[in-house]
């Protein structure tokens, strides 16, 4: 996995996880879901890179 690709899910997973917080403390479940798949986009994003690196070997 290259190095910009796990920033880029890193600061999705982060990203959404600020999105939830600020949902939850404002009653906004639509932005609270929106920050759950964010880190969810984020995840995936790791395991893909992860499933390619490890066919690269």
């Amino acid at each position: 996995m290259g190095a910009e690709d796990k920033i880029k899910a890193a600061a999705e997973k982060v990203a959404g996880k600020a999105k939830e917080a600020v949902g939850n403390v404002t009653g906004n479940d639509k932005l609270v879901a929106e920050g759950k798949a964010d880190q969810a986009k984020g995840g995936i994003r790791n395991t893909a890179e992860d499933v390619k690196d490890a066919f690269k070997k």
